[in-house]
């Protein structure tokens, strides 16, 4: 009798065992780039429908300040995973040869830099040339600044005088007329000009993009670590986080409420609507549906690793395939996640 007990006991506690080790959560910090805004929603959306769980991570979601930080933060384990420009994290590996934890960027996001040049067509500036000579304003540790040496070689531009001021202050400067041009990432720029009082369509935006400055945006990254030790973790992030952001994209409005969630005094519609400038300009660009969500083309990121060490002034060259690994990518079917196009 004893002995039949002491068996059914030692049955029913290796299956506890078993059960639990099959629901251990796998804890994973991420930080994303900036504050809780709408294209945020792209990562939250797959924490408030238990996607991430239900592929057995516990994700913890933090806001940013700024792609620098987040890089950083992953490289000294602060963080596991996070969302960086792409810039940023060649920069890093450039200048820090010898960190021990250097992240690595494990899908594409943002398919194409969000970084902009923004003036008021009030001031006569249409187009790259009639940079010439002109005053711009940004932030030292602006992308867009930070990259404009590639921009202004791109398009034949020969001096400007950059004024250098806190983020806050970057749009004011530009409507009292301080300043001529500013960079910024477009959706957020152009959303703060409209809270400034200015109508959209006195806005000019020269995207980088569309004027022969291909640069890589935004990427997951993750570090060394972590995909050592447990790539199916990072495999199992990237296929729960690509089902979210397939969902917000489809329904953005629905998608903000997950950001509402997280603060709730943001604008829901002009979040919702920087959500949505988001994803037409830099998510579902068509740069992102010729190479596919979330892949990056050799070719160019060769190139940009190039610009980058040139405009950045890095100490050393930056190599492109020690800041990319695309092995743990989800298949085709589930990175089929861009909305139809637009008609």
């Amino acid at each position: 009798m004893n002995k039949r007990f002491f068996l059914k006991t030692t049955a029913a506690v290796a299956a506890a065992a078993a059960f639990g080790s099959a629901h251990a959560q796998t804890p994973i910090k991420f930080q994303l780039d900036w504050r809780f805004e709408g294209p945020a929603a792209l990562f939250l959306q797959s924490a408030a429908k238990g996607y991430y769980k239900a592929a057995g991570l516990d994700v913890t979601i933090d806001s940013g300040n700024g792609s620098g930080g987040t890089v950083t933060r992953v490289a000294s384990g602060t963080y596991d995973m996070g969302f960086a420009d792409m810039a940023a994290l060649m920069e890093f590996h450039a200048n820090n040869p010898d960190a021990p934890n250097k992240p690595v960027a494990v899908m594409m996001v943002y398919n194409n830099t969000p970084a902009a040049v923004l003036a008021l067509k009030k001031s006569g500036i249409t187009k790259p040339a009639d940079l010439n000579g002109k005053k711009l304003g940004a932030p030292v540790f602006d992308a867009g600044r930070k990259a404009f040496p590639i921009f202004q070689k791109a398009n034949g531009i020969s001096n400007v005088a950059w004024t250098s001021m806190d983020p806050p202050l970057r749009e004011t400067m530009l409507v009292r007329g301080d300043i001529e041009a500013i960079t910024g990432f477009s959706f957020t720029s152009l959303l703060n000009l409209e809270a400034r009082g200015v109508k959209a369509e006195d806005v000019v935006i020269l995207p980088y993009a569309d004027f022969g400055v291909k640069l890589y945006g935004n990427v997951v990254i993750a570090s060394p670590k972590l995909i050592k030790e447990n790539p199916a973790a990072v495999k199992a992030f990237l296929a729960s986080f690509a089902k979210g952001a397939k969902e917000v994209m489809a329904n953005p409005v629905a998608g903000i409420e997950t950001v509402k969630a997280r603060d709730g005094i943001i604008n829901v519609a002009l979040e919702t609507r920087r959500l949505q400038l988001a994803v037409d300009s830099v998510v579902a660009s068509p740069d992102a549906r010729k190479e596919g969500f979330g892949q990056v083309n050799p070719g160019r990121m060769s190139l940009m690793a190039s610009q980058v060490s040139d405009a950045y002034g890095t100490k050393n060259r930056v190599d492109p395939k020690a800041v990319w690994d695309g092995s743990m990518l989800p298949t085709a079917a589930e990175l089929n996640v861009l909305p139809p196009v637009k008609k």
